[in-house]
């Protein structure tokens, strides 16, 4: 897996390290500290409300006080963030908190603010009033010097006033009934729309796997005209496509899409064909227009106009093809969080003479019968990992190649300690979930994600003990912060076992650790330490580029040249360019797991919403 170049190696926060003396009140404590806010607040004291944080305190906020994602630490750089948001049109934004206590899970309450579970806070959600719209949030308090403070705040935008989302009491009618001669019913005003015949969408979307949806599921709710094109002839073609043996490494729970959750009989872990018939299902009960099979021919951007030119190439059913040329305002390259295949240069790779070289994304599965057969799989991630078990299970002799090191941890590490209480049965709302996670700075995350990894090794001792035995090489992950921060930093660089840990423990799996290729033979590898490797096939699990590098190919140098690095983290721990402006106007990145695209598709929705509203404009705060 690459690393993601520019990215910052986040620091880890420094946790509160005092007990509150006595006993806690938490629905006192959180009254005070809302008082003290919203005093603030009314007075436009932005100092005053920067001193309610404790020395390393941390205010998240995603857009409810700018059109940005920021996460300043300490009250002097809290104190500079207010005062610079304050400068946007509509004044400082931010016009009241409140307690959120709808539910249990909400309600104020005692939490653990370290590691060591020895420092008790306090932890509540919270309702935002703001100049255009109404948010939520996430604080927790910890007693400083007697004093009650918060030592972390996050504040995010739900929905922006007069935009708001066509759900429950805003649901449309769905009937006209009578005076309208002539009138189309449900399934003829639906082909209409789809096919944009006498309008342009808002917003073009490239790609539509759990990105290209979600976007547009959220663009949908807020009445924004969103069209989804792809190249495969069938949504979800995207996973239908992949190796034979592919199924999801998160767990039902974590992975839930917007409005429309999978159904509480779906399996924990989900097959790559039942989910993309599930995104199927998905555009079609959420009326998202799409129109697959469908190419990009030539994008062009406007300055004048603010509007883009953008001919596709659209398969019909007949057969035949259209060109149709579509002025968007704006694009999202929702072709997931990579870029272009990662392919290393590999001298002698023409003469190759087995059945098959290719990436793991050309790798349809084993053959049935690979008796007397070698594979080669070079790369030490998921996908290498699942493609080494497939060969082995058709009766091939396997080797995986691993040049560096790998986090791993086991399934049940993820399901029983990592989202346990959070993502699970039984468990809290989805969104209540999100909010945990997403409501903590990304540097308290990191701190926390070091406890969770300690607790994975203690519990996959015996599995991390047989790889090291075999020769695989393991490590902590970023500041030993395992695996969420391995996919944050780098994108990868990890494996979720499900299986294949116990075989290269046993042997049955081989392991080439620590050596470059420096040529593909006839047979095989040779590497620079002069050994060399026979192999019918072999696959490169060698995983993509950055997304930046999939903009150069589908939207050309003239795009890509003017936006950003994407993917990995800024220096307040905010992820760079995704779902945020992207330096080109018009021009946004939206991709990641089925978790991420979930929660920052409303973001990036909402961002849409404020253009066209006339809130702001692209760069400003």
């Amino acid at each position: 897996m690459r690393c993601v170049p520019g990215s910052v190696n986040i620091h880890v926060a420094t946790q509160p390290s005092t007990p509150p003396k006595g006993p806690i009140d938490p629905d006192k404590v959180a009254s005070t500290i809302v008082e003290l806010i919203n005093s603030a607040l009314e007075k436009q004291d932005l100092p005053r409300l920067a001193g309610l944080f404790v020395d390393n305190g941390y205010w998240r906020d995603h857009l409810a006080l700018s059109w940005a994602f920021r996460t300043p630490c300490s009250p002097p750089a809290i104190q500079q963030f207010l005062q610079d948001s304050a400068k946007s049109r509509d004044g400082f934004r931010l016009k009241s908190v409140a307690i959120n206590s709808t539910s249990k899970d909400r309600a104020p309450q005692i939490t653990k603010l370290d590691n060591e579970g020895k420092v008790d806070g306090v932890r509540f959600f919270t309702t935002l009033e703001t100049a255009i719209g109404r948010g939520s949030g996430l604080i927790r308090a910890t007693e400083d010097n007697g004093q009650w403070k918060i030592y972390t705040m996050y504040t995010r935008l739900d929905e922006i006033k007069g935009h708001e989302e066509a759900l429950n009491q805003r649901r449309p009618r769905g009937v006209d009934h009578g005076g309208h001669p002539g009138r189309k019913n449900w399934a003829e005003r639906r082909q209409e729309e789809s096919n944009f015949s006498e309008k342009d969408p808002t917003v073009l979307i490239v790609g539509a796997g759990q990105a290209g949806l979600t976007a547009s599921a959220r663009l949908k709710m807020l009445g924004i005209p969103a069209l989804m094109i792809d190249s495969n002839a069938r949504i979800g073609d995207n996973w239908r496509k992949r190796y034979h043996q592919l199924v999801l490494h998160d767990p039902v729970w974590y992975d839930h899409l917007p409005y429309m959750p999978f159904p509480a009989q779906w399996p924990v872990f989900t097959p790559k064909d039942k989910l993309a018939d599930f995104f199927e299902a998905y555009a079609k009960l959420l009326e998202l227009d799409a129109w697959t099979s469908t190419e990009l021919v030539k994008t062009e951007w406007d300055a004048g106009t603010k509007t883009w030119s953008v001919a596709v190439k659209r398969a019909k059913a007949d057969g035949t093809s259209e060109t149709r040329t579509l002025h968007p305002k704006h694009l999202i390259q929702a072709t997931g969080h990579s870029g272009k295949k990662n392919v290393p240069d590999l001298p002698g790779a023409a003469d190759f003479q087995g059945h098959r070289l290719c990436h793991s994304s050309e790798f349809p599965g084993a053959r049935q019968n690979g008796q007397g057969k070698k594979a080669v799989v070079v790369g030490s991630c998921n996908s290498a990992h699942d493609i080494a078990q497939d060969f082995l299970e058709k009766g091939y002799d396997v080797t995986i190649v691993q040049r560096s090191s790998t986090h791993v941890v086991s399934s049940k590490g993820i399901t029983d300690i990592s989202n346990k209480d959070l993502y699970c049965e039984g468990g809290p709302p989805v969104d209540d979930a999100d909010l945990l996670v997403h409501g903590l700075p990304t540097s308290v995350l990191k701190a926390g994600e070091r406890a969770t990894r300690r607790k994975h090794e203690a519990l996959d001792s015996e599995m991390l003990a047989g790889l090291a035995k075999a020769g695989f090489k393991v490590d902590k992950g970023p500041d030993d912060a395992g695996l969420m921060f391995k996919y944050f930093q780098r994108g990868g660089g990890y494996y979720i076992d499900v299986g294949a840990s116990a075989l290269i423990a046993s042997g049955d799996i081989k392991v080439k650790q620590g050596q470059e290729i420096e040529r593909v033979l006839p047979n095989g590898l040779r590497f620079a330490d002069g050994s060399t490797l026979e192999a019918d096939e072999i696959v490169l699990a060698t995983g993509y580029q950055n997304m930046r590098t999939q903009t150069r190919l589908m939207f050309g140098d003239h795009v890509a040249d003017r936006v950003d690095e994407v993917w990995g983290l800024n220096e307040e721990g905010e992820f760079r360019t995704i779902w945020q402006p992207s330096g080109h106007p018009g021009f946004w990145f939206h991709g990641g797991n089925l978790a991420l695209c979930r929660y920052y598709s409303k973001l990036l929705a909402l961002q849409i919403m404020g253009l066209e509203a006339g809130l702001y404009k692209e760069g400003e705060i």
